[in-house]
């Protein structure tokens, strides 16, 4: 007995028999290839978000403002009541220190370490040569609380670059603590965990320099990984990062900054600064 069959069915089977034959067809195997190639060069050149993050060494002052904060306007200029400084780091290379002390810059700070494993190639250049045509100056540290204690990163900066004198030309070291350019934002710590380190460092630096540090920070991150922490007000100089026309809300504790970063985009070196008093009294703060 035959059995009937729809044509529906047949063309169906039919069509499957079709598309089969052509996908196993010599050339359609090559077009197979060139997209699985084409899908992998893709993923070679756009790599997975891990392989974005910055190498060790590479971070510096101000490098998570604007991602995180954004950016505003600028101070009005010409202020006599503030004084125009600058922040280098291996970024810069070689400065042209001569230009800016013509442009009316007066004191700078140089990053000197990070961590525990990193020392700026370029610090004798910029640290001696802002010296050299009559700024006063200090060093910086960029902090990573995940790969070591506050003591020893504190002692790294002090035997590479970060000390002291009393020769009313050196600034205190300042302490750089922000975002985390290598991971979680507050270095996998607790509020009150980042705040013993941050202790740990600013009294292993005043053991062995005699000076309290400047804390570098920006309002947004000292409340994320800080709580908001007021108890380094009393004796630490604060140095705010904000990227506008006006400080803003300042962290905890302090009534008045003592620097402030304004702009990662100011003339010859990009990062530009305001110190909240004239010149005598950034010679005040480097004479202690």
């Amino acid at each position: 007995m035959s059995v009937h069959r729809s044509g529906t069915a047949y063309r169906s089977r039919r069509s499957y028999r079709s598309r089969e034959r052509e996908l196993n067809h010599p050339r359609a195997r090559l077009y197979m290839v060139g997209i699985l190639l084409a899908a992998f060069s893709l993923l070679l050149a756009h790599p997975v978000r891990a392989a974005d993050v910055p190498a060790r060494g590479s971070a510096y002052m101000g490098m998570g403002v604007i991602p995180h904060d954004g950016q505003g306007g600028l101070p009005t200029p010409g202020d006599a009541t503030q004084t125009e400084g600058v922040d280098v780091s291996s970024h810069q290379g070689n400065v042209a220190w001569s230009t800016l002390w013509s442009s009316g810059v007066k004191w700078a700070y140089v990053k000197g370490t990070e961590g525990t494993y990193y020392t700026n190639p370029y610090f004798t250049q910029q640290y001696n040569g802002s010296y050299n045509v009559g700024m006063i100056r200090g060093a910086y540290h960029f902090a990573t609380p995940d790969t070591t204690g506050g003591a020893a990163q504190a002692n790294y900066f002090v035997d590479h670059g970060g000390g002291w004198s009393k020769d009313g030309r050196t600034l205190p070291g300042a302490l750089d603590i922000e975002w985390n350019p290598y991971g979680a934002a507050c270095y996998g710590k607790s509020q009150s965990a980042m705040v013993t380190w941050i202790r740990d460092f600013l009294n292993q630096y005043k053991a062995r320099t005699g000076r309290d540090a400047v804390i570098y920070s920006a309002t947004s991150w000292w409340t994320q990984c800080t709580g908001n922490y007021a108890g380094f007000a009393a004796a630490n100089p604060l140095w705010i990062a904000r990227y506008a026309s006006a400080v803003g809300t300042l962290p905890a504790g302090w009534s008045y900054y003592t620097m402030w970063q304004y702009t990662s985009s100011g003339p010859t070196v990009g990062d530009h600064d305001k110190f909240n008093g004239a010149l005598d009294r950034v010679v005040a703060l480097a004479n202690g």
